[in-house]
């Protein structure tokens, strides 16, 4: 996911939350993951259909994707400009947010951090 001619944005994993997330999904949900993705790192204006800022966080987002009736979020922020760095997923039963994906997100978010200073 490094940046090619042409994108905006690039993007990059951050440990393993999001691997481990993306690879219990079916084919179609890996597809339409990545399908969002590519809007977000191509388009310039990314409607908030697919990004948008977590009210009462320091710069968390989530990336929004739907497949079929199902409802997937995936955590990431902005790191020097327009580098996105993904942290982890969910699939989104209920209308809010779980708090508990969200701290995780923030704890992820930190320790990108901490390490990047290492």
């Amino acid at each position: 996911m490094d940046n090619f001619k042409g994108q905006i944005r690039s993007l990059k994993v951050y440990g393993d939350d999001f691997w481990e997330f993306f690879n219990k999904q079916t084919q179609k949900v890996q597809e339409r993951i990545l399908w969002t993705i590519r809007i977000i790192r191509d388009i310039q204006f990314v409607p908030q259909t697919y990004l948008k800022h977590m009210e009462g966080t320091d710069g968390l987002y989530e990336i929004r994707v739907s497949s079929g009736n199902n409802i997937f979020r995936i955590f990431c922020f902005f790191d020097e400009g327009q580098l996105i760095i993904l942290l982890n997923g969910f699939q989104k039963k209920t209308q809010k947010t779980p708090k508990s994906e969200i701290e995780r997100a923030k704890k992820l978010k930190t320790k990108y951090y901490e390490d990047k200073q290492k």
